[in-house]
Formats: structure tokens, sequence, C-alpha cells
């Protein structure tokens, strides 16, 4: 190995050591990935005179800037030629460091097309038009962006662009690599120098915070919740391969379902189901209404499905015909969900996870939900519940009422995060209510067209309700 002035953790040596055009740093609180970002370029400069652009997506002030963090680490490993002046660092040698917010530069940006190397800070906040940006910009031979950060939400853009694609490699090996991109994700275990005042703070947040968050602010894990949310992504990991777990087999008919969408920024939505154990579970961002329609029944027949459902509110009225042709010799049943019709059984009464035929403050169906797809939602959210009681807490509950997501579904992370930011929505009659699509996207929230595809399968035509050979075969002891 190269004699250096710092050290660099061992984990992130390859990021000194290879050349890539896109390097990204991924990990929670106490890594060293900024300082030694901040040691490795500051190397950069003083050894090879590269010109560095330091960035983030918001930048109100020089003061945001890792400014500061650069200029301590010069001071730190004592690096000498550079000159630091409140808004930029400049080396004898002709190279240095400028700091911008991308999200005021626009066609600015261009004027950095001679620089060597780019670092975008806090890179989960990048928005899409940034991102869209960095790489064209970037021209000289053996130039390179970097990028550091924390994962924000799965489906962020940076996340769908550099993370979520290679996600399990990156979770199962720490790292992903190809011939354009070196993705580590290093966390507080992998810092020789993991300082111990924040090993205490470490400890107290692993009491006293929910997993989900823990695992988001020191493993780096996903941040997939909003307020509100009905669904806890602790309940969908308790789900993840639930029958495994618990020794029961679901049973029942192959169900398909299908939430299409006409071309644009909001993708079409393909779940398989066998019972209550989802099977697949993929997203595609192309094509016109029509032609994901064929895409959603060639999968369904490639399965040999027994039901086909799909959203009929909207543009799906009109694929009635279409897909009957497409599935004719298949035959399987067809069921046209309706979200914002009534709700089904509109006079019995509800009867939630914990509740008994006696317990006070139970509503009827017709009381309780504001339309059919807020009674199906909050149905999908009693299947995770109970779930989660049962592998975690150890309580039996019916495997009819349980749900088990394949830890082999080719779009999981992109399921768990629009599961988990489904917000409930209050209002002053006191019923059970789910934000809309379009209310969701003012919180910038995609569309749940794989969690839609989930909560459609708990409408009354679902194989829980329909087929004679629905009761799961229960292994509890």
């Amino acid at each position: 190995m190269r004699k250096l002035p710092f050290k660099i953790p061992h984990k992130l040596w390859p990021a000194f050591a290879k050349p890539k055009r896109y390097k990204v740093l991924l990990g929670g609180r106490g890594s060293g990935k900024s300082h030694t970002t901040a040691d490795i370029k500051s190397y950069d400069v003083a050894q090879n005179g590269f010109k560095i652009g330091c960035f983030r997506e918001y930048q109100t002030s020089i003061e945001d800037s890792v400014l500061s963090l650069i200029s301590s680490e010069i001071e730190r490993i004592q690096i000498p030629g550079f000159k630091v002046t409140k808004h930029y660092i400049d080396h004898q040698n002709g190279g240095g460091f400028r700091f911008k917010g991308l999200a005021r530069m626009g066609e600015s940006m261009k004027s950095y097309h001679a620089f060597m190397k780019f670092w975008i800070e806090e890179a989960q906040f990048l928005s899409q038009g940034s991102i869209d940006i960095l790489g064209p910009t970037l021209r000289l031979e053996g130039s390179e962006v970097w990028l550091t950060l924390n994962a924000g939400s799965s489906a962020d853009p940076v996340s769908k662009r550099f993370l979520v694609p290679y996600w399990e490699k990156i979770l199962r090996d720490g790292y992903y690599e190809d011939d354009m991109h070196l993705i580590i994700m290093c966390n507080y275990y992998d810092n020789p120098l993991f300082p111990e005042v924040l090993e205490k703070e470490r400890q107290k947040d692993y009491e006293i915070l929910p997993r989900a968050l823990y695992d988001h602010i020191w493993l780096g894990r996903f941040n997939d919740t909003v307020a509100d949310a009905i669904i806890d992504p602790e309940w969908f990991d308790a789900a993840v391969d639930s029958h495994e777990k618990l020794g029961w087999t679901p049973i029942g008919p192959l169900v398909a379902i299908h939430d299409p969408s006409d071309l644009g920024e909001d993708p079409k939505g393909y779940v398989l189901k066998h019972g209550n154990y989802v099977i697949e579970a993929i997203s595609r961002d192309f094509q016109d209404v029509n032609e994901g329609a064929d895409w959603a029944c060639s999968l369904a027949r490639e399965a040999n499905v027994d039901h086909f459902i799909w959203d009929c509110d909207g543009m799906g009225v009109s694929l009635r015909r279409q897909i009957h042709t497409n599935l004719s010799g298949l035959d399987p049943d067809f069921s046209e969900f309706h979200g914002a019709g009534a709700v089904e059984r509109p006079g019995e009464t509800y009867e939630g996870p914990g509740q008994s035929m006696k317990s006070t403050g139970r509503r009827l169906n017709k009381n309780l939900f504001i339309n059919k797809r807020a009674q199906c939602y909050w149905r999908l959210r009693d299947r995770f519940l109970n779930t989660y009681m049962a592998v975690v807490h150890n309580k039996y509950i019916d495997p009819d009422d349980m749900i088990s997501i394949s830890s082999g579904c080719r779009n999981i992370e992109l399921l768990r995060s629009e599961i988990c930011r489904i917000p409930r929505k209050f209002n002053t009659k006191g019923m059970i209510q789910i934000m809309n699509k379009k209310e969701m996207a003012t919180l910038k929230i995609m569309s749940p067209n794989l969690a839609d595809c989930c909560m459609m399968a708990e409408s009354d035509y679902t194989p829980m309700s329909k087929a004679k050979d629905l009761k799961f075969e229960s292994l509890f002891a």
C-alpha cells in the first residue's frame, strides 16, 4: 500500500486505490466517510494539482459547505502548500477547492467542465436535475464523481440511481463494483478511529430508538418512514419470509395484480401472490398504458395464474377487453378494483388485531372507512402487524391473518419503501382515510404502485374469501 500522511479505514481503501467514474461512500454516523474523503481530496490536490468542486444540493452560505472540514484536515495532517480563505482553498501548484450549492447553479455548472473531481456531501438530498448534470459536466479523462451520504428514502433520486439497483449486493457484501461504479457501505464498526463519545451515544440510541430509525442513523439503511404512516418498517422486515420463520405453508389460488399507468413519472406495478405469500413485485417506468397491460398479462400468463386483478379507477377502465383477450385460453377469474367505491360488508363490525367480539368502541365498516381503498389498506396494515407480533413477540396468530414477503422479490426494497410510506389522512368525521397519490406527491412521496397492488389483493374477491382451499397449513406447535 502507498505511504500516506493520513489513515484510511481498510473498508474505504478501494475508493482511494481504484479509478471509477462514480464512487459512492454510504454509511451511518461515525463511519469516517466524510473525513476520509476530505483527506483523500486534499492529497489529490497537493500531489496532482487537481481542481475539485465540492457541492451540496442546498448551500445557502459557505458555512454549509465542507470548507471547514477540509481546512481542519489539512491542518491536522499537515499538508503544505495550501492557502485557506473564507470562500475557497487553493494550493500553490494551481489546484484547489471550490464550494457551491447545486440547486441554484443552473447553467453556471458548465463552467466546472475543467475540474478533475466532484465531491457531493450529503448526496441523499440530490435532485434528479442535479444528478443529470453532474456526469456530463465533468469531461476530463479519468475524472470522478464522489458522493458521500447516509441513505434517505429508497424512493429518492440518488437512491434510485446509485443504490436500489445494487442494494442486495451492497447489504450482502458491503460494496458493489462494476466498470463505472464503486459503492462502499462503511459504518461505525469499520472505522478504527470511532470515538468513545459516539459509542456511548450509539448504545443509548440502540436502547431507546425504534429499530428502523436506529438502522438508518447508525447502519446507513434506507429511511422509509413518513409522518402518520400506517405500516412500520419493522413490521415489513418481520414479514420477509415469515412463512419460513414460523413454519406455515401458503395455499390457495395464484393471483396477479396490476396497477396500470401511462407514460410519465408514475410507474406501473405488478405483484404475484400465492395466498398470503407475495412471490414477486416488479415496477416498470416505461411504455404506455396498453403496452403496460400487455406486459402484466404476459407475466400473469407465464405464472399460470388463477386470478387477475387490476385497478379500474381512471385509465384502467379502458383495459377490460385487452386484458380478457390477452389472457384468453388461460381463463383466470378477473376482478376490477374501484378504490373510490363503497366499503365492503358495510353492516359488519370491524375487528382488528387484539380485538374480540366483546371489545368496546368497535364500529361498523361503513362508519369506520371512508372508502374501499382505505378499508383494504387497513386490512393490509393488520396483516403486517399480526405478522410482526408473531415473528418478533412470539404471539400465536392464525396464519390466515398474516402475510409473507419473498426475500427474492426483484423490487423488494422499493416495495418496502412504498408500503412503509402510506400516510393516513385525518378528517373531521374520525374515519380512516388514506392520502391519495396527488396528496402524497406534495410530500415528495412517490406513487405507491406496488403497495397499491398489495392493497388491492385485500379486497373480498381475493383468495382469502373466494377460494375453497384458502386455509393455510399451520405447522405451529
